[in-house]
């Protein structure tokens, strides 16, 4: 049996990760994620043209005191991922929006590379 001050497994101060939804349209890439309680302050996104970085952190509210905890189930403090794109996006064209504790990121998909076949020159 496990002390009182032992460190529980479920009260790791770890970074989270955000889960996130990617779509692809014909033009575009979107990627979405919940991040309620998250200001616009509180976020740092990277793009690359093949990656898309997202770091936050949500703060917790104090609850007031002699307040019994009886569930804790939602994450606070930092929080991030990477996300791998399956196609380069113009990274100079891209937006992120947060509305509504949804954070929308858009990007248009940039041109395929075109394969050139060499020829023997004669």
């Amino acid at each position: 049996m496990q002390k009182d001050d032992e460190e529980q497994p479920w009260n790791l101060h770890e970074e989270g990760q955000l889960a996130v939804d990617v779509a692809e349209t014909p033009t575009e890439m979107i990627i979405r994620a919940a991040i309620a309680g998250v200001t616009e302050k509180d976020l740092d996104i990277h793009i690359t043209e093949d990656m898309i970085s997202i770091h936050g952190t949500r703060q917790e509210e104090c609850l007031p005191p002699h307040t019994t905890l009886h569930y804790s189930e939602c994450f606070w403090g930092s929080f991030s991922r990477a996300i791998i794109l399956p196609c380069h996006i113009k990274t100079d064209e891209a937006e992120a929006i947060l509305k509504n504790g949804v954070l929308t990121i858009r990007a248009p998909k940039a041109r395929e590379r075109i394969k050139l076949n060499v020829t023997k020159a004669v």
